[in-house]
């Protein structure tokens, strides 16, 4: 599944392309990913200038003059810009094709995407209202994440992974922030320390960042037509690595499941 720094891969990856341009075709295939797409609105925009690529959360947002499309891969989902003569194949779902031989395709095999109208503002859109700051804001700190998490018995674990509190933590980075902060998966949010929550604040960030700066690898095979876009190759501390040895005391790593998700740490580095 696509995380935040596989999203800001794909923003990044894009926007050069695209930014700027006009909109001058939008072809259609498949007219309902997880929500029915907005034909009509869509068709409306051509003509329109591209102004600008964002992302919030794992939502790409296209701010075209008139107003925002709001584009999320869903599990499977991936971006590629092309030349509007390259033939789709399976799972084709979305061409929005621009002036200067641009084409922002849009696959989603198992459809659970979307690409939905956000009008004039855009983050008062239902999806995003709620949403918790971004890992890389100021608001995301040690106070903000202590005062929040008073009286929570949910592991921290799935605490962090919450989207109303933090977004963009999900669970590869859930596991190596908690191994790199050395705190213990099972621990209640509400029992941990101020001055632990000023670890895990600082490992988020850092394990994010890092991620997004792999990701800048990878840029250049978003123009390529065939395939998925060459994601970063992550440097995992903990995630995938169950039975193998600790990075830090040699201690073979613990998997196991929390909330349905795959959860490996060490035993003797997190507490």
């Amino acid at each position: 599944m696509p995380e935040l720094p596989e999203v800001e891969t794909s923003r990044r990856g894009i926007a050069p392309h695209i930014t700027g341009k006009r909109l001058t075709d939008v072809a259609i295939r498949q007219p309902s990913l997880r929500w029915p797409i907005p034909i009509e609105q869509c068709q409306a925009l051509v003509g329109e200038k591209l102004v600008n690529v964002h992302r919030r959360a794992k939502y790409i947002l296209l701010n075209f003059e008139s107003g925002t499309l709001l584009l999320h891969l869903g599990m499977s989902g991936s971006l590629r810009v092309l030349e509007p003569t390259v033939e789709p194949v399976k799972h084709d779902h979305v061409d929005l094709i621009f002036d200067d031989q641009a084409m922002l395709r849009l696959n989603d095999p198992r459809r659970f995407g979307a690409l939905l109208w956000a009008g004039r503002e855009p983050y008062k859109h239902v999806l995003l209202t709620s949403l918790g700051p971004e890992p890389d804001d100021p608001a995301f700190n040690t106070d903000y994440c202590y005062q929040k998490s008073r009286g929570k018995r949910q592991a921290i674990k799935q605490w962090i992974m919450d989207g109303h509190v933090v977004v963009g933590v999900g669970n590869i980075y859930a596991n190596e922030s908690l191994f790199k902060a050395g705190i213990h998966p099972s621990r209640q949010a509400g029992k941990i320390s101020r001055a632990r929550y000023e670890c895990l604040v600082s490992a988020i960030k850092s394990v994010i960042s890092h991620a997004i700066e792999q990701g800048g690898t990878s840029l250049r095979d978003f123009t390529q037509a065939d395939g998925k876009p060459g994601y970063f190759k992550q440097e995992l501390a903990v995630y995938g690595r169950g039975d193998e040895p600790c990075v830090q005391c040699n201690t073979p790593l613990k998997a196991t499941r929390h909330g349905q998700r795959a959860t490996v740490y060490c035993t003797q580095c997190q507490t």
